[in-house]
């Protein structure tokens, strides 16, 4: 309401309200212990939930009940007076953390319940000419309370939010970063995280709305198929973490509509949270090299983009093309990586191949189908060759490097 309107409203309610008199106020006054007693009474009594707070919870709540009443005692002796000094005159002695233990819900049910024992006690202070103006004015005041309390609580909520999502951030950008295991596992469970295992990680692009709305509807999503997650805003990425989850059961893809235009890149299954940080830095190497693969799947696995990355000039990658493909073919019998080398060199061509060197087809056939079991990646696919002929270029550079 403008300053205007309220100002006017005012006026309009002291025309029509005699200002109450000089012996109520004073019997009013001498009733704020009794109040303030009977009504901590009631609230044991017809509050279950009240009995079972912690006894610091209990007083600071007390504390309220006989601050609300006192202020309602000054405010009736001028009712036209403004109410937005109710939130710091009631709600000024509360600590910030009684809003996480007793819901709106129960804060509303404490006022109510001092509403009646105000208006219990209103024969006792008011004559019976005042009576009807007094129980109004508790009305009109513990309307104005109840809407200091909702504010309280919005508030509360906005800046529990605030400072959860900044720990957030801080907690994602520690599992980037390697933080050490005992630092990160105290981080994680600051923030409520509770699984160590099966962790998967995804990156994708920050979409060009409202971040608040994608990390939420981004969270509401992900808590249907892990048991924990973190979201992290990085600029134009955005890194998810999720945990405990069978992802053999889980299509990735449900997650592709929530980020912005372009890759989504997910790690491997990192089995613990001290391993966290090899996934992470896998999902982040993949996302910056995904476009140079215009035709990958989306989402797609970052070790399926072990040859952009290698090209990108991530390690991990050129390590995993050397050690998981290359060495393997060198290590196996029968002239694997011989035959995939010339296979690969002569077009693809198997008769090409078994003539280069001097065996029959059917001996090529069956070692590039040995090159596949060994290695995981079958030669006669287009990508997988492509992927193969990559971890024979970094493989054969690691050995002149040696």
């Amino acid at each position: 309401m403008s300053p205007e309107l309220d100002a006017a409203a005012s006026k309009n309610r002291s025309s029509h309200q005699q200002p109450p008199s000089a012996q109520t106020l004073k019997r009013l006054q001498s009733h704020i212990g009794v109040l303030s007693t009977t009504a901590l009474k009631y609230l044991d009594q017809q509050l279950p939930w009240y009995r079972s707070l912690e006894p610091n919870e209990r007083a600071a709540l007390g504390l309220i009940a006989q601050k609300g009443i006192s202020t309602f005692v000054s405010w009736y002796e001028d009712p036209t007076s403004s109410p937005a000094w109710v939130v710091t005159d009631v709600f000024g002695a509360a600590p910030t953390e009684l809003t996480r233990s007793i819901s709106l819900q129960k804060a509303l049910g404490l006022l109510r319940t001092i509403v009646d024992v105000v208006e219990s006690q209103v024969p006792d202070i008011a004559t019976e000419a005042e009576q009807g103006a007094l129980r109004e004015a508790v009305l009109r005041y513990s309307r104005e309370v109840a809407f200091a309390a909702a504010e309280v609580y919005a508030r509360a909520a906005e800046t529990r939010g605030a400072w959860d999502s900044r720990l957030e951030a801080h907690v994602v950008d520690a599992v980037l970063h390697g933080e050490p295991h005992d630092s990160l596992a105290s981080r994680i469970a600051a923030i409520g995280w509770k699984s160590q295992k099966n962790i998967r990680i995804l990156v994708g692009t920050t979409p060009s709305s409202n971040s608040a709305t994608f990390v939420a509807t981004l969270r509401r999503v992900a808590t249907r198929y892990s048991r924990d997650s973190l979201i992290g805003v990085l600029g134009d990425r955005s890194v998810l973490m999720l945990s405990d989850t069978n992802f053999e059961d889980v299509d990735l893809s449900r997650f592709t509509r929530f980020f912005g235009h372009g890759p989504l890149v997910y790690s491997p299954l990192a089995p613990a949270v001290k391993e966290m940080h090899h996934a992470a830095v896998a999902a982040v190497a993949g996302y910056a090299a995904a476009r140079a693969w215009p035709q990958a799947p989306n989402p797609v696995s970052t070790d399926d983009l072990w040859p952009e990355r290698a090209a990108n000039g991530d390690e991990l990658a050129r390590t995993a093309l050397i050690e998981q493909v290359y060495q393997p073919l060198q290590q196996a019998s029968n002239g694997l990586l011989e035959t995939l080398s010339s296979y690969l060199a002569l077009g693809h061509s198997l008769e090409g191949t078994a003539r280069e060197l001097f065996v029959h087809a059917n001996t090529v056939r069956y070692r590039l189908k040995r090159v596949t079991e060994v290695t995981g990646w079958d030669p006669l696919v287009p990508r997988d060759a492509f992927v193969l002929q990559s971890a024979l270029l970094y493989g054969r550079l690691h050995e002149v490097n040696l």
